[in-house]
């Protein structure tokens, strides 16, 4: 499939995660299978300011292509500006707007879900970002609207397009509900119905089932991995199989997948710092941990890790105590 002019290799993308798809993150799921991936959400503003935290965002790994940068903002000079900084910085395939995020502190500011309840404004945040990125395709990443009371989805997607956007992802929740409930993919085959562009459906895909169950009751093109992919990026290894009719990979034993930790740990190290990839090892590590018998005291001790040293000796213990439930 494409998008604009940008040949995607695999109808399985990595959704965009603040505080979750760093370089690191996207660097493994890319290894296990994902073919296309965004960075975190990035200010518009902070980028036009050439803000010192915000500019290691917009960092590409050398292999990481086809790629977007993902921007949000509700001003048209900053988020035009932005997207040419952004084009310029990153070297991204795609420029990326974040018009999805629930969190109140984004959307309260009329950002992220917040542009939902304003299709016109959205529409000419979408053109100028189109501007600004000067050839580049452009995307958009939605809700199905603010509340259950104003699904808009449709009306957004189709204004999107008109402003020369070139994709669409639809997540299938509201901005009320958060990761609430369920996501309603039968809204997404209404946004995907409306428009002539392709649509990546996403919410909902745990398991290989989901994937090939997403795109069927929606017909989107792509789907996107998110909260899935926590602690088991292999999900992208074993949903590729599942699209192609093969037999679904079994994920490593649980050794391997502390290596695979181990080595996100330390790609984030290289990055960022020691300090701040320690910290955040304390979340990744406890989700690679999930469903594993007896981790908690481990998961208690990941908790206070603040060297990589400490991360080693953890990973020992848990190779000598721990073992899969089915061993």
């Amino acid at each position: 499939m494409k998008i604009g002019t940008v040949d995607i290799p695999s109808p399985l993308a990595l959704a965009p995660m603040a505080g979750v798809t760093d370089l690191a993150f996207r660097q493994i799921c890319r290894e296990l299978g994902a073919g296309y991936t965004v960075t975190e959400m990035v200010s518009a503003k902070a980028l036009c300011y050439q803000d010192k935290k915000t500019l290691p965002l917009l960092t590409l790994g050398e292999a990481e292509h086809p790629a977007a940068v993902q921007l949000f903002g509700s001003d048209e000079v900053s988020m035009e500006k932005g997207a040419a900084k952004a084009a310029e910085y990153s070297g991204a395939d795609i420029i990326d707007i974040n018009m999805g995020c629930p969190v109140p502190k984004v959307c309260n500011n009329g950002e992220g879900s917040g542009l939902a309840r304003d299709p016109e404004k959205a529409a000419k945040i979408a053109a100028a970002v189109v501007r600004g990125a000067e050839g580049k395709p452009v995307t958009a990443k939605i809700r199905l609207g603010w509340d259950k009371g104003s699904l808009n989805c449709v009306e957004l997607a189709q204004r999107l397009e008109q402003a020369g956007v070139s994709a669409i992802a639809v997540h299938g929740r509201t901005k009320v509900q958060m990761y609430s409930g369920t996501a309603d993919w039968n809204t997404i085959r209404s946004v995907r119905q409306a428009v002539s562009i392709p649509v990546i459906a996403n919410g909902d895909v745990f398991s290989p089932k989901d994937a090939v169950d997403i795109l069927k009751r929606t017909g989107c093109e792509m789907l996107m991995i998110g909260r899935g992919s926590f602690g088991n990026p292999w999900l992208f290894h074993q949903c590729a199989a599942a699209l192609r009719g093969e037999p679904i990979p079994p994920r490593p034993p649980l050794a391997q997948r502390c290596d695979t930790v181990v080595r996100q740990i330390e790609l984030c190290a290289q990055y960022k710092g020691e300090r701040i990839a320690c910290l955040e090892a304390r979340k990744h590590y406890a989700w690679y941990l999930k469903g594993v018998p007896y981790a908690g005291y481990y998961k208690e001790q990941i908790c206070r890790v603040e060297t990589l040293e400490q991360v080693y000796e953890l990973t020992k213990g848990i190779k000598r105590d721990l073992k899969d439930e089915k061993e």
